[in-house]
């Protein structure tokens, strides 16, 4: 009888370790609690080092703790097979000795996101490009040593890039975005916020190469201007997401055809700004018959 209730007994790790396990349930925990895992046992340490090498995706959840250097050298040490890595909770010491060695290993990544990564240089972006060819989503937000030479780079070798997010790269000029537009020219989302160097130049280039655009940011390009919007409309019909809060030379005569094409727009038009505005000082809204 005993040995009957043996043989019904199954424990988790009597499972198929790569067929069932790896595939089918460690793949729906995040990954702290993985980590936590390995300190169970000797037999959940060999489980969960057999995923990490197996894994597709290295994303923490941003409210997550932030990951130490030594844990993130182990965790991606024998990972050759990455498609998706994130580096938002090591942004703050993560450098291009940590980053190098699991780029070029993973010549699969198809989404990279290094915003925020103040440590890294322009070193890391060229190794991204130039082992991950089939690079489709890229994220360079608040990465001040992105310059146009690593862009360059980038345009050159990720053809097939579809977003790219360069919020606050400041060493960007409109040499390096007409490069990038001309040959990564099926790019659907853009951000080039927070950049005074970008003018109607940059826009236009974007506008006439990357007819597939569907999402533009130009908050606080402050150099923008009407002409360029009026571009955007005429080879963009697929855009549907426009932020030009903070342009003060856009205005609502190059807006409203975009408006009429139902493009969401993070710019109230006139009246609707007055009418908040006069709310926010008499404390309720006016009735303003709009058909008049």
């Amino acid at each position: 009888m005993d040995e009957e209730a043996k043989m019904r007994t199954c424990h988790l790790l009597d499972l198929p370790w790569e067929d069932v396990l790896v595939p089918h349930i460690l793949c729906y925990l995040p990954l702290q609690h993985l980590v936590s895992l390995q300190r169970v046992s000797k037999q959940f340490h060999n489980l969960i080092k057999v995923y990490l090498s197996n894994c597709r995706t290295f994303h923490l959840f941003p409210t997550s703790p932030c990951i130490p250097r030594e844990a993130f050298c182990s965790m991606l040490k024998d990972n050759k097979v990455l498609q998706n890595l994130s580096l938002q909770n090591c942004s703050d010491w993560v450098s291009d000795k940590e980053l190098l060695p699991v780029i070029g290993q993973n010549q699969h990544l198809q989404r990279v996101d290094m915003s925020g990564c103040a440590c890294l240089t322009r070193h890391s972006l060229v190794a991204v490009s130039l082992s991950c060819m089939h690079l489709q989503h890229l994220g360079l937000a608040h990465c001040e040593w992105v310059d146009s030479l690593s862009l360059r780079s980038l345009a050159d070798h990720c053809g097939g890039l579809q977003s790219i997010d360069l919020t606050a790269c400041r060493q960007l000029k409109d040499d390096a975005i007409c490069y990038l537009a001309k040959k990564c020219s099926n790019l659907r989302s853009l951000s080039l916020a927070v950049n005074a160097n970008i003018t109607d130049e940059s826009v236009e280039e974007v506008a006439k190469n990357c007819r597939g655009l569907e999402q533009l940011d130009l908050t606080g390009c402050l150099r923008v201007r009407n002409q360029s919007i009026r571009t955007l409309a005429e080879y963009c019909p697929k855009l549907q997401s426009l932020k030009v809060n903070h342009c003060h030379n856009v205005t609502e005569s190059s807006l409203d055809p975009l408006r009429k094409r139902n493009v969401v727009i993070d710019v109230e038009p006139p009246l609707q700004r007055a009418l908040v505005l006069l709310q926010d000082v008499l404390g309720f809204a006016p009735f303003i018959n709009l058909q008049i």
